[in-house]
């Protein structure tokens, strides 16, 4: 470790690996504090790069979009990095719809192409007889964060001098007489508390943040998965339906998900009642697919705010950062958000002159405080159609 004081990435899922790559990059010290890296959201989720799909709107839409353009460079440097594929695929989404009326009243329709059922049936063979058109959104596609990337992203961070602390839980932030952030209490994974230095910190544990920092407004919605094996090459396009998706990987495996447990919480494992919607979703979208055999099932938990867009940039206490709350859309904007939390931890390190104006809007929309009385969320107003 160089004797430059560590940046401390609070949590060890995909969020906290993407930002400590990128301040490694940069020459930064980084040491990362996880508890247990299995749990993080970055292993469980599909791996859907689906700003448009989603049928987004507003600054999240704009901000998913930016990311998208931004994860094959991102991707190539993680490869470059770590000497391993992070299996991202732009294979085009289908989005399919009972009529036409209800296609062309979907929010991001203007960025799809128009199918009907010939269409439908071009792009996605054998799809259930329940859906009359669609939209296929080519430019939005998938990544292997399950197998590929999260592995991907640990090798380079290791790489690259990345130190890391394992089965540590963080107990507290310690705050100086002026109020700013001091140091981190942490209990290690063999029972010892300690307390880290630190000026700068990331908090990016996920729908665990509000557990540390309980004015954040996050909270966990638990969601179910499962995975079959099918033939090779038997479905080219993503189907995102609604209540269940369908992603298939390269060798064949079909990732199926998910469940929407808000009222869940933190209970963990599975249910028969998840499990029968997940096939049902399955069945009604590629009959055929419901005879394939299943390969794995697990659950995960996603970090939910009340429009759904994350939590980015400085939180309530000076020095800590948030890179938190980023929902269903977490693959999809760990791009955009590493560079903007990256950016501006290296400004405020030399203090520089700060982001620049594009990472100001990003960091401003999605402030921490825009819940507070006053603001047009807190008002009753969020973004159209967000809701957790």
């Amino acid at each position: 470790m160089s004797a430059q004081k560590p940046v401390l990435i609070l949590g060890g899922g995909l969020m906290g690996l993407a930002i400590a790559h990128q301040l490694a990059r940069a020459g930064m010290a980084v040491l990362v504090l996880s508890r247990r890296r299995s749990e993080a959201a970055g292993f469980v989720a599909a791996g859907m790069l689906a700003p448009h799909a989603e049928g987004l709107s507003g600054d999240l839409l704009a901000l998913g979009q930016a990311s998208l353009e931004r994860i094959p460079a991102w991707v190539a440097q993680i490869e470059a990095d770590s000497g391993l594929h992070c299996g991202l695929r732009p294979c085009g989404i289908v989005v399919p719809f009972a009529s036409a009326a209800e296609r062309d009243a979907y929010p991001t329709a203007p960025w799809g192409e128009a199918l009907d059922r010939q269409g439908l049936e071009r792009e996605v063979p054998g799809i259930g007889p329940a859906w009359q058109a669609g939209l296929l959104f080519a430019q939005d596609g998938q990544i292997d964060n399950r197998r590929q990337l999260m592995r991907a992203l640990e090798r380079a961070c290791v790489d690259l001098g990345v130190q890391f602390l394992e089965g540590s839980e963080v107990l507290a932030l310690e705050q100086d007489s002026h109020g700013t952030l001091a140091a981190v209490r942490l209990r290690t994974a063999e029972g010892e508390e300690q307390r880290l230095p630190t000026g700068q910190a990331v908090l990016s544990c996920g729908a665990w943040s509000a557990q540390l920092l309980p004015q954040l407004p996050i909270r966990p919605v638990k969601g179910q998965m499962l995975s079959l094996q099918g033939p090779r090459r038997a479905l080219g396009r993503v189907i995102f339906g609604p209540g269940t998706y369908l992603v298939p990987r390269e060798d064949g495996l079909l990732v199926v998900g998910a469940t929407s447990e808000p009222e869940a919480g933190f209970s963990e494992g599975l249910t028969p009642a998840g499990q029968r919607q997940l096939q049902a979703g399955l069945t009604a979208l590629l009959p055929a697919a419901a005879q394939w055999p299943p390969m794995e099932r697990w659950w995960g938990f996603r970090p939910c705010t009340p429009d759904e867009g994350p939590l980015l940039g400085e939180g309530p206490i000076p020095g800590l950062w948030l890179a938190a709350g980023h929902h269903r859309n977490g693959v999809l904007l760990a791009a955009i958000t590493a560079e903007l939390i990256a950016a501006a931890l290296q400004s405020d390190a030399v203090n520089a002159a700060g982001p620049g104006p594009e990472h100001e809007i990003w960091l401003h929309s999605f402030r921490w405080t825009r819940f507070s009385p006053g603001s047009s969320q807190a008002n009753g107003n969020p973004e159209p159609g967000l809701t957790c």
